[in-house]
């Protein structure tokens, strides 16, 4: 059966149906029951262990094949469609091939407008990569992300799920020059950099068994831990901004505080920009 070529644009084929997915070699797949028995056994029910499952594959080949999907059907006693539609809805799951690192700008609303579109913008062109697209030497892959649920650092971008806070075009690209220079990269907070199938691994839920890296993963930043100490009365609760008619404070604020918490000088906020005469209703 021959395809038409609004069918191939649009990446639908109506000829032949997809073969099967070949199987593990043998040897990989004695090596993966293995991993998978133990994170079933965490499970009442098998089937809830399908989304570390899917990082276990994820972390043989950096993407989940239909070899991967097919091991988790079979073990788990699914249909390839119900492991499929899992498998398609997440985006955490990689459907092709993909970098050492992959490199996420947070777009989202706080991050856009704190600078996080210039810093996917110039990523871009740097790397000469648009989005969920890698780099020909395959170690970076470059993606837009909704949130990274960090919007007191914003704006972020993170690697393989860890953060890279208060980032800046110029700082952007040095992270992924120094990344595929292989030169050691420190996150700003949370554990050691290591590569996208090594996370995967760890989001299976294997122990991370690099030397001090459990150590190092540490907590929530600074910045987001303000509000909870002021409720427990371990810092002193300071305005954040000055009052319009006061002058500064003798002691300058504990924490940074981000420019955007200053409010601007508008016409309905600022007595000295007045906004001139109103007109009476009716003139």
């Amino acid at each position: 059966m021959t395809t038409t070529p609004s069918e191939k644009a649009a990446g639908v084929s109506l000829g032949m149906p997809q073969l099967p997915a070949p199987a593990y070699p043998d040897d990989v797949r004695a090596r993966l029951e293995a991993d998978a028995r133990e994170i079933i056994a965490r499970y009442p029910d098998s089937r809830s262990a399908l989304l570390p499952l899917l990082h276990l594959v994820q972390s043989e080949e950096g993407h989940v094949t239909r070899t991967g999907m097919r091991f988790c059907a079979d073990v788990l006693g699914l249909t390839t469609a119900e492991v499929t539609a899992v498998a398609t809805f997440y985006t955490m799951y990689r459907r092709k091939p993909s970098g050492d690192y992959q490199v996420g700008v947070c777009t989202n609303t706080l991050c856009a407008v704190m600078g996080g579109d210039a810093i996917f913008d110039e990523l871009e062109a740097h790397l000469g990569v648009g989005n969920d697209e890698t780099t020909e030497d395959g170690k970076i892959t470059l993606e837009h992300i909704e949130c990274n649920a960090a919007c007191d650092f914003a704006p972020v971008v993170m690697v393989n799920w860890e953060f890279f806070d208060n980032q800046t075009p110029e700082s952007a690209k040095r992270l992924v020059d120094d990344l595929r220079d292989g030169k050691t990269v420190r996150p700003t907070r949370g554990a050691p950099l290591c590569t996208y199938k090594e996370t995967a691994r760890i989001l299976a839920g294997f122990p991370d068994e690099r030397p001090g890296a459990v150590e190092a993963s540490g907590g929530a930043g600074p910045a987001s831990l303000i509000g909870l100490r002021l409720a427990k009365g371990e810092a002193p609760q300071r305005r954040v901004v000055h009052p319009r008619t006061a002058g500064p404070q003798d002691e300058a604020p504990a924490e940074h505080l981000s420019s955007h918490d200053a409010p601007q000088q508008t016409s309905a906020s600022d007595p000295a920009n007045p906004a001139g005469p109103t007109a009476e209703e009716g003139e």
